[in-house]
């Protein structure tokens, strides 16, 4: 059916996972197939029933099976939340080529160099984000490889997650019949496609607004150099809606997504809509005005705990090229004027550019893939490997770490 090589993606959010099917064919990227599924078993990101985040992985995989006629063996798996952490390091280690010309094999002997460190036996490395590469005391290099050297060293931080976490999501993966094909840091996977080289370089802040987190990422010098989770996001404004309008959960989420404005300016009375009323059996009318004055003071709050997390790990200083906004709660009508009188600074929404997904939300899972490609794939690729070939040196090189260059 396609000619293309097949990447698979597997978001797993608090309210929704989805399965991403592309179709790289050297140049271009195409979305073919979407599954999503509600993210039952999962409350503010971390996995709470094993059965029933397997059942929910195993009903989005299949929805994209179904829609491109194909079957999900091994999918990218995108991981974050607040048990991860960075941490400093350096590796060095010489290059072994008898030219001197670093090639591909020293690039990774000195990442795997920069992660043998000691870590607590509850937390597990993850990967490795280069900062810069230094040959022979040249800094400041974002690709060594073709350059002339005797010493390779690298500078960047290690990524580490918690033991437990990371287990039960695999284990959820694999018992719902998709193999891992690797984990993939989801501020990285974002920043491929929801950030410019230009931001990143200058300085930007990506929030990713989730269902049941907000995930603050600080990229410079075009690499991340913070991350930070905050317990809050788009179930609050929720749970916020049912109190308010004392209605069920599911109906609060059904108005938000339906009538709801992240602003009361711009509001209109007019526009009015009807909801059961708990412990009453008649239905009460209320206008998106009303539901607008319940969901500002939430979104306000969410802001005001981003902007002082951000300046807690030191930006005091305006970021120069301001915050984008990713996830559900970003699709909100008018989140991004809110969020730019709430943080001071210039706002955009992240959307990706692929058909079928032209969604805030869906910038992880598109992300992921977009990562896999730069940083997988194109790098595994033998210009005159056979098919079989080149599936055995990707499946080789993809297995358990990864890495962010520019």
């Amino acid at each position: 059916m396609t000619k293309g090589d097949i990447i698979v993606s597997l978001d797993i959010g608090t309210s929704k996972i989805r399965a991403i099917i592309g179709e790289y064919n050297g140049s271009t990227l195409s979305i073919i197939g979407v599954g999503s599924a509600d993210g039952e078993g999962i409350r503010k990101g971390s996995i709470v029933d094993i059965d029933k985040t397997v059942q929910s992985i195993r009903e989005a995989v299949e929805h994209a099976e179904r829609m491109v006629g194909i079957r999900i063996v091994s999918a990218y798996i995108g991981i974050t939340g607040n048990h991860i952490a960075l941490q400093p390091s350096h590796g060095v280690v010489a290059v072994s080529s008898a030219d001197r010309e670093i090639g591909e094999e020293d690039v990774e002997r000195v990442l795997q160099a920069a992660k043998v460190i000691a870590v607590p036996p509850e937390r597990e490395i993850i990967g490795m984000v280069p900062k810069q590469y230094i040959v022979d005391g040249l800094d400041e290099i974002n690709d060594p490889r073709g350059m002339i050297g005797v010493r390779l060293e690298v500078e960047g931080s290690i990524v580490t997650g918690s033991r437990t976490v990371i287990s039960n999501l695999l284990r959820c993966v694999e018992r719902a019949g998709v193999q891992n094909a690797g984990l993939v840091l989801m501020p990285l996977a974002a920043s491929s496609i929801a950030l410019s080289s230009d931001e990143k370089k200058l300085g930007v802040v990506l929030v990713d607004m989730g269902a049941g987190q907000t995930t603050v990422s600080v990229f410079e010098n075009g690499v991340l150099t913070a991350l930070s989770v905050l317990p809050v996001g788009g179930d609050h404004v929720t749970n916020d809606i049912a109190i308010g309008l004392r209605t069920q959960t599911e109906v609060a989420e059904s108005v938000k997504i339906r009538f709801g404005r992240a602003m009361v300016a711009g509001s209109s009375d007019e526009v009015t809509f009807k909801v059961p009323r708990i412990g009453s059996n008649v239905d009460k009318e209320f206008s998106q005005s009303d539901l607008a004055s319940i969901i500002e003071p939430r979104m306000q709050e969410i802001f005001l705990m981003v902007r002082r997390e951000i300046e807690r790990m030191g930006y005091v200083k305006e970021i120069p090229s301001g915050y984008v906004l990713s996830g559900g709660v970003a699709c909100m009508p008018a989140v991004d004027k809110l969020a730019e009188f709430e943080l001071h600074a210039p706002i955009r929404i992240a959307v990706p550019e692929h058909l079928g997904v032209r969604d805030a939300s869906f910038v992880n899972g598109v992300g992921i893939i977009q990562y896999a490609i730069r940083h997988y794939i194109r790098r595994t690729h033998a210009p005159n490997a056979t098919p079989v070939e080149r599936k055995s040196r990707f499946m080789d090189r993809v297995k358990g770490w990864f890495s962010e260059f520019v």
